[in-house]
């Protein structure tokens, strides 16, 4: 018996101590064992079962709300300020891939319709030419007048919307939607990112989207525009009041800008290339994106009026003696429709356009950055001084020695006139 008794007890040994229960509205959980035929057996009635459970519930709320607490307090606003960026880099990434493929799209079509718009003039031409000798004058002379008037209006509709210019349009927007997918990645992973960060990313994907717009019709850019703007794909900067003692004297800032890599001769030196950017680089593309817009212009015009003209001589085709000269005239006005809308298109004036465009663009970039640097008073604020150097150096297509010839180019004593070389390089 005591045996059995020692191994009772030992056997209770191992079981769990019993842990007291919470009280909740003065009610105890109890269980009840019974042993039936040597099996220990834990009978807990259903309303014990859901006491337990609320006591749990309760209890576990409690804790829950104060962790939630902790994490609130532990999450700060900068990881909802990240999550923005990271969503605005996705958009970015997704809007460099349409840009890219939309752009090959349109290249598709500045090369099939060049190719369909030369093949109908040069077939109508050829109708034409043969349209008095055949027997069946009136058919050739309705197929010719028929392919003059499809290219006349085909030119006119390509000629419009400059399939080359688009074309060269989403090439750069592609280019600029990547690099701010990755100025917006490289932000959103600081150490700390504030709602401005996210508001300046998303001015500068309003802006882009703007600069290049996705539709066709409406939205497309104007193609002959009457004066030709640089192209702007980044916003507006708001001006700040500058302070009495930073403004300049004798064309240049003096005062004390030691400190943050930043020198006098280094400010004397940003200024000389912006002074050079806006009297050299930037008028130089303006021109040239002028003078191609003149052509442009001209030669849109000349291909449709000259399909146009085919088109009408080869409606008195086969007329008695006025036959033999309209005739005439419908073979060369063909072939003059389809020079000029090879030139126009094959040479890609569109593209050379919005090349100068861009380009103008870029360089008014780089003037606004170097202001925007410039304009804060506080030296320590601003971007550390040699490497913003080493970064216009880049931008400019320049070593860093090199930006120093443009020191002197601050100074007012210098006129626009006197100025020769240019600051940029890269172009």
């Amino acid at each position: 018996m005591e045996g059995l008794r020692l191994q009772s007890l030992g056997g209770a040994a191992l079981l769990p101590a019993a842990r007291p229960h919470r009280r909740r509205g003065g009610n105890r959980l109890r269980a009840r064992a019974s042993v039936r035929g040597g099996v220990r057996q834990l009978a807990v009635s259903i309303d014990d079962l859901r006491l337990a459970r609320d006591a749990v519930v309760a209890g576990g709320g409690a804790d829950g709300h104060a962790a939630s607490g902790r994490g609130a307090a532990v999450a700060p606003q900068e990881d909802r300020a990240a999550e923005k960026l990271r969503a605005v880099a996705d958009a970015a990434a997704d809007r460099a891939e349409m840009h890219d493929i939309i752009g090959r799209q349109r290249d598709n079509w500045n090369h099939l319709l060049l190719h369909s718009t030369n093949s109908l003039t040069l077939a109508a031409s050829v109708m034409a030419a043969l349209a008095p000798a055949a027997p069946s004058v009136v058919a050739l002379k309705a197929s010719a007048g028929a392919l003059f008037a499809t290219a006349a209006v085909t030119m006119a509709a390509v000629n419009k919307i400059q399939p080359s210019q688009l074309a060269e349009e989403q090439r750069n927007a592609t280019r600029l939607w990547r690099q701010l997918e990755r100025d917006v990645r490289y932000t959103a992973a600081a150490p700390v990112v504030t709602d401005a960060d996210v508001q300046e990313a998303m001015d500068r994907v309003l802006a882009l989207d703007a600069a290049y717009p996705l539709p066709l019709l409406p939205g497309m850019l104007e193609k002959f525009p009457k004066t030709l703007e640089p192209t702007r794909w980044w916003p507006k900067r708001q001006m700040k009041n500058k302070p009495a003692q930073t403004k300049a004297v004798n064309g240049a800032r003096r005062g004390a800008t030691a400190g943050n890599g930043w020198t006098q001769d280094l400010e004397d030196e940003m200024r000389g290339i912006v002074r050079v950017l806006r009297a050299k680089d930037e008028q130089e593309y303006v021109t040239a994106g002028k003078r191609v817009l003149t052509l442009n212009r001209g030669l849109a015009v000349a291909g449709p009026a000259l399909a146009g003209t085919a088109a009408v001589a080869a409606a008195f085709v086969g007329a008695g003696e006025v036959g033999s000269w309209a005739s005439g005239a419908a073979v060369l006005c063909g072939a003059l429709a389809a020079a000029v809308n090879t030139v126009e298109h094959g040479g890609q004036f569109g593209m050379l356009f919005e090349l100068c465009r861009n380009v103008a663009g870029f360089y008014r970039k780089v003037q606004e950055d170097i202001e925007a640097c410039l304009d804060e008073a506080d030296v320590d604020r601003r971007e550390n001084g040699e490497v913003f150097e080493t970064k216009v150096a880049l931008l400019l297509g320049r070593s860093t020695s090199d930006l120093r010839l443009f020191r002197e180019m601050a100074s007012p004593s210098i006129k626009d006139e006197d100025i020769k070389d240019f600051a940029g390089k890269l172009f």
